[in-house]
């Protein structure tokens, strides 16, 4: 699969994406042809934290970025130019403004909802109104929150999140799992209550051999809050794709790490994988772009861009 990066507010279709699929025989003006390809848009936030407001115009390095009203705004716009368009968050919707200490997270769950978010997994601060206050903002949320590695069997979360979701656009078959953290040491116990961590990468597998091979999806996502890299081997998003088969891109959250594009690390089966993350607090909205052969249903080629969230959208 040949890699474009545009690493631009806007992006551009034609000119980066023609330039790469001649180096593969393919013909500029069929590229995107409806009878030949799909296009999946992938939009990505991690680590909100709770900032429904634009930061202030106060001279710091994001005054004016984030927001829920500009990151809608350009939600909306992508959305009027594309046709098959997901949206995910990677967690730690929760902690960080007043909103969540007044509204225990129920403006967040409403926002998200109103922006068509697709799927969400936890973070470690979303606990931090307990596994019950979590709970009680989901009857807000028309999108799921996918978990697949904590046993919440005994907590009043208990069969109130999935464990992935398969999805359908254009003849294209998508299929995304939830890998969160470890809560040892992040989260007081009281927090997390009954709750059970389950080994992140023995679920991964688990996951993505059912998702690629039993359900036959052709592109395989896993919304992760591991965090992106760490010293030593402990379980990151890194990790976790260079020890996978079948997950094809990594949303990651948890480390607030801002790549300006996706990494591209190999899985045990020889193919790439895509890691991405793009800090915290919504300034930046992730935006991964795949290309589908109709033939078939396989990947053809990927762009990746970073949208700038500023107010400066009209909605």
């Amino acid at each position: 699969m040949e890699e474009l990066v545009i690493d631009r507010r806007k992006f551009i279709k034609s000119v980066s994406a023609g330039s790469a699929l001649l180096a593969l025989g393919f013909k500029p003006e069929s590229l995107f042809a409806k009878d030949d390809f799909v296009k999946i848009t992938i939009l990505h936030t991690n680590d909100v934290h709770s900032r429904i407001d634009p930061f202030p115009m106060d001279g710091s390095r994001n005054q004016g970025r984030g927001g829920v009203a500009p990151r809608a705004a350009l939600i909306k716009q992508i959305r009027k130019e594309e046709q098959n368009v997901f949206l995910f968050d990677a967690g730690d919707i929760f902690q960080g403004t007043p909103y969540f200490n007044y509204w225990g997270g129920e403006l967040e769950i409403k926002m998200m909802s109103m922006m068509g978010y697709d799927a969400g997994i936890m973070g470690n601060h979303d606990f931090d109104n307990g596994v019950g206050g979590f709970a009680k903002q989901l009857p807000h949320a028309n999108f799921p929150i996918i978990n697949s590695n904590y046993d919440f069997s005994e907590t009043e979360l208990d069969k109130k999140t999935i464990p992935y979701k398969i999805y359908i656009k254009d003849g294209v078959k998508v299929g995304v799992y939830g890998i969160g953290i470890d809560f040892e040491g992040l989260v007081n116990k009281r927090e997390y209550g009954n709750s059970k961590y389950i080994d992140a990468l023995g679920k991964a597998l688990e996951m993505e051999k059912q998702l690629k091979l039993n359900h036959k999806c052709n592109l395989v996502v896993c919304l992760s809050h591991l965090g992106y890299k760490y010293k030593g081997n402990k379980i990151s998003d890194v990790v976790l794709a260079s020890k996978t088969y079948y997950t094809d891109l990594i949303i990651g959250g948890h480390t607030h790490t801002f790549l300006p594009r996706p990494d591209i690390i190999r899985n045990l089966s020889g193919n790439e994988v895509l890691v991405n993350q793009v800090g915290f607090a919504g300034i930046n909205l992730g935006r991964i772009d795949y290309i589908f052969s109709r033939k078939n249903n396989k990947k053809v080629v990927y762009s990746s861009a970073i949208e700038v969230v500023e107010n400066n959208f009209k909605i």
